[in-house]
């Protein structure tokens, strides 16, 4: 097993363990952030009814891509957690949700109109993050529209906690350079980068905000 292979197993039982609890905490947070809220809504303005979008590690709550779905978008949640993927599905029964690693997804090329990556390369080493950005591309429709969230910072590694449960993750913060570079790597044009200060409610890191559109190789 490679060690992207081992860490994403690492990841997959880890959010199976903490999924209840991250519901808990997160599933909620929208409202408190307008930050988010007002860009999300920039975001959906590039789309209509038909469009599709995927929320790439949506987590057990899909609350991101239901702020989007509410709108009139079509969402599907992808997640490598089957907890994450369940508690998802009993509380957005609507939406369309798949269990899957999304550095390798079942969906044919060119299906998606837009991608949201909301804190799921968090996990990732750095070294392999780039194999989640060419899938991106790949799932993408020629023009389509990536949103990625990050965690500003430098250093990545083992964790033994997650959301004070005992589970061994990886996690990797990156700069905004690096986040660039991966979107112009992948073939993405990228439209916007920002980076805004945590809230107080929030874990104490600089978050970064992504947007780019799939140009073709």
């Amino acid at each position: 097993m490679d060690t992207l292979k081992s860490i994403n197993l690492l990841t997959r039982q880890a959010y199976n363990l903490a999924a209840q609890k991250y519901h808990e905490l997160f599933h909620n947070e929208m409202y408190k952030k307008e930050y988010d809220r007002k860009l999300l809504d920039s975001f959906a303005a590039r789309f209509h009814k038909d469009s599709l979008i995927c929320d790439a590690g949506c987590g057990p709550s899909a609350h991101i891509g239901r702020y989007l779905f509410e709108k009139g978008i079509n969402i599907v949640g992808v997640d490598i957690s089957e907890k994450c993927i369940e508690l998802a599905q009993q509380y957005n029964p609507e939406m369309k949700f798949e269990c899957a690693d999304i550095s390798n997804m079942s969906f044919d090329n060119n299906t998606f109109d837009g991608l949201i990556s909301y804190y799921s390369l968090i996990n990732t080493p750095k070294i392999y993050v780039q194999r989640f950005f060419t899938e991106f591309h790949r799932v993408l429709k020629p023009k389509g529209y990536l949103l990625v969230v990050a965690k500003a910072g430098t250093t990545e590694g083992y964790n033994d906690d997650l959301l004070g449960i005992k589970a061994k993750n990886y996690f990797t913060l990156f700069s905004v350079e690096e986040i660039v570079d991966y979107f112009k790597e992948a073939n993405f044009t990228l439209e916007f980068i920002e980076k805004r200060n945590p809230y107080d409610f929030e874990i104490s890191s600089e978050r970064i905000f992504a947007i780019g559109k799939k140009v073709l190789k």
